[in-house]
């Protein structure tokens, strides 16, 4: 199992909207994940600088062939046509990123 981390910007105006989405996140999305085998994916928001933290544990073998299959999911694509208005990438992402990954450098269970 592999923890990680990852950052992006939120549009202030879009909060309400970002929240309203995840409150009822579409099961076939949901589903998705899973089979992209993400577990334990959580998000944080931070007020006032609007920052989005994510967090999760993926327990697959391939996390590029995963991503790349969660990319082509048609639910997943839709998905993102009303989540990603609502992001503001990080001006030092790498090429390609949406969200920022991040390097993990401290944990203890």
């Amino acid at each position: 199992m592999q923890r990680m981390g990852m950052m992006i910007g939120i549009k202030p105006e879009m909060i309400e909207d970002y929240k309203r989405l995840h409150a009822a996140a579409w099961p076939d999305v949901l589903a998705q994940i899973k089979n992209s085998n993400i577990r334990n994916y959580s998000i944080f928001l931070r007020e006032p600088e609007n920052l989005l933290f994510g967090y999760w544990e993926y327990h697959g073998d391939d996390f590029e062939a995963d991503m790349a299959r969660m990319a082509e999911d048609p639910k997943t694509q839709e998905w993102w046509t009303f989540t990603d208005p609502c992001q503001e990438p990080l001006a030092s992402r790498a090429e390609g990123e949406q969200w920022s990954m991040m390097t993990e450098v401290f944990h203890t269970d």
